[in-house]
């Protein structure tokens, strides 16, 4: 069975509809507020959901807005987000945001990657990230599963996610840019994991190429191949 990707997504589009939303998307259901949706995701690099989520909502409600989180410490912002990875390093760019934003911004959250990526802590996958999820823009984030899966399926060969994002922006159909995101994350966290995919039960078994996904691998469980 081809391998085809209008074809593939709204497949999985609707197999991750019943799988838990990726934190970001939660949050964005909840309140599209840019404030909200911005730390979120900066808070959500190399974290687990569900980790994520306790610390946002820790966090908002001491500093539900960017005039709350200006009246908090780097120290008191790494007390109320720990233990999220770097936490540490987080809570001192979450502590210098709302200068930032004032500096450059007139205290506005931008809605444009290119300038995103100028505020503390906030790199390509964050700031696509929040174009898309906050403000509709036409933007495609890349984290670890949209890399690795796009890979696996043979759709791009890239070596890191900003060589995937480049080559998908050349490639991916335009009505997927901003879905893509929230579809492959939560596949990824849910059936095709890094370790232990579950190959088995995937609805798109028979026409996923697998590549750097072994036989071997497969049945031991182990992931894939380095």
């Amino acid at each position: 069975m081809p391998f085809v990707i209008e074809e593939v997504l709204p497949i999985l589009e609707k197999e991750v509809a019943t799988y838990a939303v990726p934190v970001v998307d939660l949050i964005a259901i909840q309140t599209r507020n840019p404030y909200r949706i911005l730390v979120a995701t900066i808070l959500s690099a190399r974290t687990k959901d569900e980790v994520t989520a306790k610390a946002a909502a820790r966090l908002f409600q001491r500093a539900p807005d960017l005039t709350g989180l200006a009246r908090l410490s780097a120290a008191e912002i790494a007390s109320l987000i720990y233990p999220v990875g770097f936490y540490k390093n987080k809570a001192g760019f979450l502590a210098k945001l709302p200068a930032a934003l004032d500096l450059m911004f007139n205290g506005r959250i931008p809605d444009d990657v290119d300038s995103l990526v100028r505020l503390p802590g906030v790199g390509r996958k964050t700031a696509n990230l929040v174009a898309a999820v906050a403000f509709a823009k036409e933007a495609i984030c890349v984290d670890t599963h949209v890399h690795r899966i796009m890979n696996i399926w043979g759709y791009v060969r890239t070596a890191t996610p900003l060589e995937t994002e480049m080559a998908l922006r050349r490639t991916l159909p335009r009505p997927f840019w901003r879905r893509i995101n929230s579809i492959l994350v939560a596949f990824g966290q849910g059936t095709c994991r890094p370790v232990r995919p579950h190959c088995d039960r995937c609805v798109i078994a028979r026409s996923c190429p697998r590549i750097g996904v072994t036989p071997r691998k497969l049945l031991s469980g182990k992931g894939l191949e380095k």
